[in-house]
């Protein structure tokens, strides 16, 4: 019997992230990809490198899911699922207690809350502007003179956090600046941004419900210094994982994979899309 295998590509604002699964849901292959103007090759682009990575060839990859901020770039799968769904899959797939999702990416926040079954009970969205989000850190660490990566080790060092109340993207750029200017400490600095984004995200949760599983997923939460703002305005530990930047792209994969188990067959499936 040939070997069969799907794929989640899940396209942010700034990362495309791809994920192949075995039909025993293992994960065999993964991808991270930066997203340029071109983001319909930037996608494929994460696809083929998550092939490679599992070492098959594209073309026993049978079913392909996209999700995301550029989900519908995504033109040569055949199933369009939206974040929040493949977010709240991929969570619970490798957390299965996980009963809400709080999802940082480059653009926007969310926070999902979901039933024992995977459902979606409701969810909160902050998309109107990129306060508390991957983009808001970026502007803030070029302020700094930092690399975004750098952000997490440089907070823990941190002694006397430095209030942020700017809750606009370019406002608080200028109060990073000025607080440079007033001799405060980079560390305290961008350990108050932590803590500013931390507020933000746990008003969203707020208008959910805040339940005792907790997970974090998206590229923010690689952020070792975020990770312990939230735990510590939550007032306990959150799951996280080093596949979190690939929880959407997971729960995509898990879509397709569905797919094929409710016997539709990938040659006959248009584009549809589906949650």
């Amino acid at each position: 019997m040939q070997e069969k295998y799907v794929a989640g590509v899940d396209v942010g604002s700034t990362t495309a992230k791809a994920i192949i699964l075995d039909m025993d849901r293992n994960i065999v292959g993964k991808s991270l990809q930066n997203v340029s103007p071109k983001v319909a090759e930037d996608a494929e682009t994460a696809f083929l490198k998550a092939c490679q990575d599992a070492g098959i060839d594209r073309e026993k990859v049978v079913l392909i899911t996209g999700t995301g901020y550029g989900r519908l770039k995504v033109r040569f799968g055949q199933l369009i699922v939206t974040e929040i769904s493949c977010h709240a899959k991929g969570a619970q797939f490798i957390f299965p207690k996980t009963r809400l999702t709080l999802d940082i990416g480059g653009q926007d926040t969310k926070a999902i809350r979901l039933g024992e079954n995977g459902e979606i009970i409701d969810f909160s969205m902050n998309d109107k502007c990129s306060a508390g989000t991957g983009r808001f850190l970026d502007v803030c660490a070029d302020a700094l003179g930092f690399s975004v990566s750098d952000l997490g080790p440089i907070s823990e060092k941190s002694r006397r956090p430095v209030k942020i109340t700017s809750t606009c993207t370019v406002f608080a750029e200028t109060e990073v600046s000025n607080q440079l200017a007033r001799g405060r400490k980079p560390e305290d600095i961008v350990n108050g941004l932590h803590y500013s984004i931390a507020e933000r995200s746990i008003s969203l949760m707020r208008r959910v419900g805040i339940v005792d599983e907790i997970t974090f997923t998206g590229g923010v939460s690689r952020n070792t210094g975020m990770v312990r703002a939230l735990e510590d305005k939550l007032g306990r530990k959150i799951n996280v994982s080093p596949l979190s930047q690939w929880f959407g792209a997971i729960g995509a994969a898990l879509f397709a994979l569905e797919e094929l188990e409710k016997g539709s067959d990938p040659k006959f499936m248009p584009m549809e899309v589906k949650q």
